[in-house]
């Protein structure tokens, strides 16, 4: 117990940070429209304030390992949290629309740095037999942060000025900062890696490049040219970037993280549940404010129950990961959420606010079940010199799965509700194509309940003289 009340302060100061920053990603979803009147900007221009920041937090995480190595954990975080800080301050401030763009982008420099340094950190701190229960809190941030935010922000911006949204997580931030100055110690090892400036450039333009595509596919079509070129340069450099990190001695991101079965079955069934987490989280507004009338703080309210049961599951799913492992715990919570993202393909013009919200609550509830305790196992797998490297790989795929999964999904019910609109109303057409859009990710849910069948446990006594023959053979 006193070993586990030192890393308490470390732990709160990690998950705080962590906390305002994925409260960032979406803090802003519902204040677009005062934006746009107070700085005299359209809504393509407006979405930029929420595109930018997660472009520049995807573009920010590949190379965290890197940075991991090169710093110690107390001036990495320092560093973060301050370009965090300092990015509120001026998108707080900003006169006008370009100086709100430059404040996101050091937010999200910041930010981006934030969640694989904590899970890094976290791996370092906690025995492999606690990891489920620190992962949980973990998972708790991670669902609860970005449902709140626009909820949050649905009601500030009815009550204040958009700027408020930056006032209210300023001094979190700055308090934030001065705890981490007196209580954050060094946990990570510094391995001095060389900087490979072209490695840089390529996972910037790589993972960027797809991140943009995706995104700006959710709104304006495959077909747009901007789409065209961003997957074109991003797939090129990405491919480049991976034969380059095969290559090098000192690789900016490991990809030989995947030679270890368990991290490569994690991450893909990751990718299907961010993929359907952030899907539905975009299409379920979508259905409930244009085609059933309710308001945006409405279906920022309909979303919230959910959070809060995913947050409260998150630390308990961790204690039963710790004990009984990923695979029954993965299984179970793949086949809920099949079966619960089955129940939104019958949705109507007619269907209740009450229903909407029980079915997202367990499905919710599922992901809570996998999110955490798959990511867990396969980090689990991998050496020490390779959790840095595992932590970043997590998150950009996690980055990409949720932009993938969100464009793919609204394209699905654009195309849903074109094909529907024969014989039907246009509003009739368009709750087609959201239906649409959730048989297709009920089809993903299958795929990653079949994928979760070929999960394994680790022997827990034989886990640590595995891990360090893994290390060796793959030296």
């Amino acid at each position: 117990m006193p070993d586990d009340m030192r890393k308490f302060p470390i732990v709160a100061v990690l998950l705080t940070g962590t906390f305002v920053a994925i409260l960032n990603q979406t803090l802003l979803v519902t204040a677009i429209p005062p934006i746009m009147r107070d700085l005299g900007i359209n809504a393509n221009a407006a979405q930029w304030v929420n595109t930018i920041f997660m472009l520049v937090n995807g573009i920010m995480i590949p190379i965290t390992a890197f940075l991991i190595g090169k710093y110690t954990t107390r001036k990495l975080f320092m560093t973060a949290m301050s370009l965090f800080a300092l990015g509120t301050l001026v998108a707080a401030l900003s006169p006008n629309f370009s100086m709100l763009i430059v404040g996101r982008i050091i937010q999200a420099s910041g930010a981006g740095i934030m969640i694989p340094l904590m899970q890094t950190v976290l791996f370092m701190i906690f025995p492999v037999e606690k990891r489920g229960q620190a992962m949980g809190l973990v998972g708790l941030v991670i669902a609860f942060a970005p449902a709140i935010g626009p909820t949050l922000s649905g009601w500030i911006v009815d009550q204040y000025p958009w700027r408020m949204l930056f006032f209210i997580v300023l001094p979190i931030a700055l308090l934030d900062l001065a705890v981490a100055y007196f209580v954050l110690k060094n946990v990570t090892k510094q391995t001095f890696p060389k900087i490979d400036v072209k490695s840089i450039m390529l996972s910037t333009f790589g993972f960027g490049g797809l991140l943009f595509a995706f995104s700006y596919a959710g709104t304006s079509g495959w077909t747009s040219w901007e789409v065209g070129l961003s997957v074109t340069v991003g797939g090129i450099s990405l491919t480049w970037f991976i034969l380059r990190q095969l290559k090098i001695p000192e690789p900016i991101l490991e990809f030989r993280v995947f030679r270890y079965s368990i991290f490569a079955l994690s991450n893909v069934i990751g990718i299907v549940v961010f993929m359907s987490m952030i899907g539905a989280a975009t299409i379920l507004p979508i259905y409930m404010q244009d085609m059933l009338g309710f308001s945006a703080f409405e279906s920022g309210l309909m979303l919230l129950p959910g959070a809060l049961l995913m947050g409260l599951m998150n630390p308990i799913t961790g204690r039963i990961f710790d004990k009984v492992g990923a695979r029954w715990l993965s299984i179970i919570g793949m086949g809920l959420l099949t079966v619960m993202t089955f129940l939104f393909t019958r949705l109507t013009e007619d269907t209740s606010f009450a229903y909407m919200t029980t079915v997202h609550a367990f499905r919710m509830m599922s992901l809570a079940m996998v999110m955490m305790p798959i990511t867990t196992a396969g980090l689990n797998q991998l050496p020490e010199r390779l959790i840095p490297h595992g932590t970043a790989m997590n998150n950009t795929l996690r980055q990409v799965g949720g932009s993938i999964g969100t464009a793919f999904l609204v394209t699905v019910m654009t195309v849903g509700a074109a094909f529907s609109s024969n014989g039907r109303t246009m509003n009739e057409a368009m709750v087609q194509g959201v239906n649409f859009s959730f048989w297709v990710a009920t089809f993903l849910a299958f795929i990653g309940f079949i994928i979760a069948m070929f999960v394994k446990n680790p022997p827990k006594r034989e886990e640590s003289e595995g891990r360090d023959e893994q290390s060796v053979s793959d030296q």
